[in-house]
């Protein structure tokens, strides 16, 4: 068995077990092991009901995306389910954290679903450009019904334990301490009839409702016309009610490995990517968030601090005395001595000279900042970003100039702004602003409304020839 999954029996319940930190994602070690577990608690004659929990923070969050792109490797994770499924034992998956996408089509192909307060699950595929492909458009439907289900799978919305329970996506909520507790007390309860068990691919298909697929295809059409998964992912949906679960399950296969195929699967992934760590500034030691920063002045952002600092651990002040770092609002100047100061300013006034060692690009709209050294050095604008991201702010580092500043200037005046944003961002790699170039592009996505299914401008403009998991990652 792999060491990332590990099976023991308590009396005459199995449990299998995954521990694959950070979020027990589904790579093939994970789906070996799981199939493995399964075999020796099916083998065990002293059991009669099957668990299946995770370890750490979290159930299982998805797939592997590292492997995406790459040649599949079995067992397959729809292999997985179905042997999972067609236990002869009861199968209790016990949920916390979140199940999401793979880890939810796990779940769904075990018999029982039990989860603990705060669990949230979902199918948020269509946000990397892809289906659920191992059942998810199948079984779900089977479940809640074909309305709830094209609303959840298109969206990728998640739902927390309290809508999924009265959807029918889970069994029951435990108010037990730890998902091996509520596991067994859910295990015990179906031992003694209290609980009763079923497959969900043998459930009756769901009743055909045309009218909620015209008003889906409608509103993809009206929201997202440009987007390819959702689209197929409606179609996956609505096979469920006329065909008969294998045949269902080959069609969203084959729909889910023309998305695969698809560029905006690889674009939307590069911009997934890039969103994971652009705090980071590379080759810098760990070094500590700063915990005490002054507010001088007045800007929009200090209202949005104040409330986060205490949460944070991060001590706001309005006076300079004390503190390990100052932010400036625009006509603001900090003169205590060695303290930090970095300058808050918009995209258009990023070109101004300031009187600081920093510069925090705050656009009017925008799902995140730009944290410019202009001479503070590595170490300490690490420190800065880790203060913000404490903070809650979605936070891109930079040198010398505003990556912002410069994307926003090529975009005045052109008449595409999509075509001067990629000559742009091309621009400013080779000038050596951006970290990363998957920074240029997270900027352009975030703060510029470059498509996100295209990947950001430099990723086009390079026409994608980096990987986004040996590019994006620091």
């Amino acid at each position: 068995m792999t060491a990332c999954v590990h099976y023991q029996r308590q009396d005459d319940i199995g449990v299998i077990r995954i521990d694959n930190p950070p979020v027990n994602a589904l790579g093939q070690a994970v789906r070996s092991g799981l199939l493995e577990a399964l075999e020796q608690g099916l083998a065990d004659d002293a059991v009669r009901v099957l668990v299946l929990m995770a370890e750490g923070r979290t159930f299982i969050a998805g797939a592997d995306i590292r492997e995406f792109g790459k040649p599949p490797r079995s067992p397959l994770l729809p292999e997985v389910i179905a042997h999972l499924e067609a236990s002869p034992k009861p199968v209790v998956a016990a949920l916390h954290g979140t199940a999401l996408g793979g880890g939810l089509e796990v779940a769904l192909g075990c018999h029982l679903r039990v989860a603990l307060p705060g669990t949230r699950v979902g199918l948020p595929e269509v946000k990397l450009g892809l289906l659920p492909g191992a059942g998810g458009t199948q079984r779900l439907p089977r479940l809640t019904g074909i309305a709830p289900a094209l609303e959840l799978i298109t969206s990728g919305r998640l739902v927390d334990a309290e809508e999924a329970l009265a959807l029918g996506i889970l069994d029951r909520i435990s108010e037990a301490e730890t998902p091996l507790e509520a596991a067994l007390d859910t295990a015990r309860a179906v031992l003694v009839g209290d609980l009763p068990t079923r497959r969900t691919g043998e459930l009756p298909a769901p009743a055909a409702k045309p009218q909620a697929v015209a008003d889906c295809r409608q509103a993809l059409e009206r929201d997202c016309p440009e987007l390819y998964s959702p689209f197929r992912a409606l179609e996956a949906i609505e096979a469920s009610s006329r065909l008969p679960l294998e045949e269902g399950l080959a069609f969203e296969r084959r729909l889910f490995l023309d998305c695969m195929s698809s560029p905006q699967r690889a674009g939307l992934i590069h911009a997934f990517f890039a969103a994971r760590a652009p705090h980071r500034v590379p080759e810098v030691e760990d070094v500590p968030a700063l915990t005490r920063l002054a507010l001088l002045g007045d800007h929009p952002l200090f209202e949005t601090l104040r409330h986060r600092g205490e949460r944070a651990g991060i001590t706001l002040s309005e006076k300079p005395e004390g503190v390990e770092a100052c932010l400036l609002a625009p006509g603001r100047q900090c003169t205590a001595g060695e303290t930090l100061r970095i300058a808050i300013v918009s995209p258009e006034a990023a070109n101004r000279a300031v009187d600081a060692e920093l510069l925090l690009v705050v656009p009017a709209e925008a799902g995140c900042v730009e944290l410019v050294d202009l001479g503070a050095g590595p170490p300490h604008q690490q420190a800065v970003a880790k203060a913000l991201k404490a903070l809650r702010l979605s936070v891109v580092v930079s040198r010398g100039e505003s990556i912002l500043a410069c994307l926003q200037r090529a975009m005045e005046g052109s008449e595409s702004s999509r075509e001067a944003l990629e000559r742009a961002a091309l621009e400013v790699a080779e000038a050596g602003l951006a970290y990363r170039h998957s920074d240029i592009d997270l900027l352009a996505i975030e703060a510029l409304g470059y498509p996100r299914h295209l990947g950001g401008p430099h990723y086009q403009a390079t026409a994608g020839a980096s990987t986004p998991s040996s590019e994006s990652t620091p």
